[in-house]
């Protein structure tokens, strides 16, 4: 069965450099490359609580927006998204992700990538959840509401 769209190769190279980032930030700062925790990092200065590391974590966010932009530069072409789902729908999606990763002290990042490879059973638990969670949204949303 083939899937729409799917890329092994680029699947691959994308997975091996989340990989390689989570341990490079792990082996050099000793933290653990979970994105909710780290923009929310950015968010308490600017919130006017303090916040500790700042900068490597502004570094860090600020990279996850022009590491695309670049890749179309290089590439020579604008990267074209587009859903076959309405956009209300996926502000609403976003939301509820956001608020699920403050309910479970954490996200897929630093649960699914980093809690993971650390054989964490907090983590284990926390990814077989949203998994789970996830293919039921999915079933829910195409089969039961048509999207």
């Amino acid at each position: 069965m083939e899937i729409a769209g799917f890329t092994p190769l680029s699947a691959a190279i994308g997975g091996a450099l989340i990989g390689a980032a989570a341990v490079l930030l792990m082996a050099l700062n000793g933290r653990v490359a979970g994105v909710s925790g780290i923009v929310a990092g950015v968010m308490a200065p600017l919130r006017g609580e303090g916040g500790a590391d700042f900068s490597w974590r502004l570094a860090f966010v600020v990279g996850l927006v022009l590491a695309p932009l670049l890749a179309s530069l290089v590439k020579g072409e604008i990267v074209a998204v587009s859903t076959p789902h309405p956009v209300w729908m996926m502000a609403i999606g976003g939301l509820l992700v956001g608020y699920g990763t403050r309910l479970g002290s954490g996200c897929t990042s630093g649960h699914g990538v980093c809690g993971v490879a650390r054989l964490s059973t907090r983590s284990l638990a926390a990814t077989a959840t949203f998994m789970a969670t996830a293919i039921a949204t999915v079933f829910f949303v195409n089969r039961v509401l048509g999207f």
